[in-house]
């Protein structure tokens, strides 16, 4: 028992892991299934002889078949266990890949086998973790195998529809068929260390493009600096991140709040009170505060302790990655929730960064888990690369799903909101602000530089947008100021963005999306008082 690569011995426990090296090897689908669901049984979901099993009666394909059989003690090249996750009472449908049977290709009884898995999830209403490690579909049965593209597919579709959680596992090596089917489109996808990840085969791409290919390609780093997947784990830490976010898809599922391990003695009721809406603010100074470089923000919320993180979405599997932007799965107090976070640090949001805010809202549908979003940019990318990408179109759609998801939406702006470039993340149901956040039609400085030709007069500027979280409650835009008492602020907003969620739990999901619409149709609610007053 000792590793391929480096000599070393392997774990007696984790199969195939090599502690020396950190690299897994390729082990067999049932020796990966004993460590991850060690009491499960068998998925029932029929055998390699439902379908013709030789539909191009290829020459020697029958004695490959049971050539494989003999070396992997398996009847397919995918088996199909149910049960609970090693060490938890987690439940749900594995289905894994064995590469020595026939490189782990599809064929069409494979085929049959993963879409059954996904049919008998959906109707257990499980959740479904895929362990892939295959060469694509299988050429001895042409386009009998190639359709199983369409036939997992379908399957997978209709899992998602029903609301349930889907995780991939990208293993060495995982192409062709089964990584552009029903592997890619899972809820998450990560892959182990040293895996080779791709569409073509890197031989087969070598020889269509008829030279090297560059450093990187076709590998789990690789994939993961493009934003295609979510994450590079090692085999050993593949039971603690499955158990996060099955508990996390267990709490949205059902729609039950996890027991709290300590009930928080936060009451923002307890803070100090803001000042009037009408009283004196000064508008410039709000927008320094907005800014400052010390300012809770984003990380600090997602890392108080009420905030617990199951897992990070990465990327818009589309070869972008914009860091502007971040989806994290997580509990807000007890319940789970997804978070798009918005991170104003680097560059201003780009066209991959709302296709990566895409990712989360679609998940939040879909699951029906509540969604927060925490707004903090001075704007959408203004550059000429952004424009040929269709930002304007981004921003556009990221607010039409924004308000078409199915589930309850809390918005929390925690620094500056920029223009549409913030507005598209905070249309939710609820509309926050940080006591001394700010949200503006446009930068004091742009809207200087349009009135006046004089960048510099910003502060000027700023007095007559009044962009200021009283002001905009006074409108009616904002449904409530958070308090910042000094020390406690990300206590306040914790417990602020908490309370709107337990507010919002008891309203039908099906009638969510249409009373945000409404809500967002006759947005100034608080005009009729304020032009009464004045």
């Amino acid at each position: 028992m000792t590793c391929e690569r480096c000599g070393g011995l392997l774990d007696e426990v984790v199969p195939g892991w090599c502690p020396v090296c950190r690299v897994a090897a390729r082990v067999g689908a049932t020796a990966l299934l004993d460590w991850l669901v060690p009491d499960g049984a068998d998925g029932g979901v029929g055998g390699p002889h439902d379908v013709d099993p030789d539909p191009l009666a290829w020459p020697g394909y029958d004695v490959a078949r049971e050539t494989a059989r003999a070396k992997t003690d398996a009847d397919e090249s995918v088996v199909v266990r149910v049960g609970a996750l090693r060490g938890t009472d987690l439940l749900f449908v594995a289905v894994a890949w064995d590469f020595g049977f026939l490189g782990g290709s599809m064929g069409s009884a494979a085929g049959a086998r993963i879409a059954a898995a996904y049919d008998a999830a959906t109707a257990a209403r499980l959740p479904i973790v895929l362990l892939t490690a295959s060469g694509g579909a299988r050429m001895q049965e042409g386009m009998a195998s190639l359709v199983q593209m369409a036939a997992t597919t379908a399957a997978q579709a209709a899992h998602a529809d029903a609301g349930l959680l889907q995780v991939a596992v990208l293993r060495d090596p995982t192409t062709g068929g089964v990584f552009a089917s029903h592997a890619n489109l899972a809820d998450i996808i990560v892959a182990e260390r040293g895996a080779t990840i791709g569409f073509a085969g890197p031989r087969v791409s070598a020889a269509i493009t008829g030279g090297p290919l560059p450093a990187g390609s076709h590998t789990a780093t690789g994939a993961h600096a493009a934003g295609l997947i979510d994450a590079v784990i090692e085999r050993p830490a593949l039971v603690r991140l499955l158990a996060d976010v099955l508990l996390w898809s267990t709490g949205a599922r059902e729609d039950r709040a996890m027991q709290p391990a300590w009930v928080s003695d936060v009451v923002v009721d307890a803070f100090p009170a803001l000042p009037p809406p009408d009283a004196p603010t000064d508008a410039w100074a709000e927008v320094q505060r907005a800014r400052a470089p010390d300012r809770v923000r984003a990380p600090q919320l997602l890392g108080a302790e009420r905030i617990d993180v199951a897992a990070r979405l990465r990327g818009d599997r589309a070869g972008g990655v914009d860091t502007a932007v971040d989806v994290t799965l997580a509990w807000w107090d007890t319940r789970s929730v997804v978070v798009v976070a918005m991170d104003p640090s680097g560059d201003p949001i780009g066209p991959a960064g709302y296709r990566t805010a895409w990712r989360g809202l679609a998940l939040a549908d879909r699951l029906g888990v509540p969604l927060v979003t925490l707004v903090d940019t001075p704007g959408a990318d203004a550059s000429a690369a952004a424009e040929a990408g269709g930002i304007a179109h981004h921003i556009a759609m990221t607010t039409a799903k924004l308000l078409a998801v199915r589930a309850p939406v809390v918005a929390l702006v925690v620094g500056e909101g920029g223009s549409g470039g913030a507005l598209a993340l905070a249309v939710g149901d609820r509309l926050l602000l940080q006591e001394h956040a700010t949200f503006s039609v446009i930068a004091p400085e742009g809207a200087a530089a349009i009135l006046h030709r004089d960048p510099t007069r910003a502060a000027e500027v700023a007095e007559l947008l009044d962009p200021t979280a009283a002001r905009l409650e006074a409108l009616g835009i904002a449904d409530e100021v958070v308090p910042e008492p000094p020390g406690a602020e990300v206590a306040a907003a914790v417990e602020a963005v908490a309370r709107h969620l337990r507010a919002l739990a008891s309203v039908d999901r099906k009638a969510l999306a249409a009373s945000r619409r409404l809500r967002w149709r006759t947005p100034l609610r608080g005009i009729d008082d304020r032009l009464t007053r004045g």
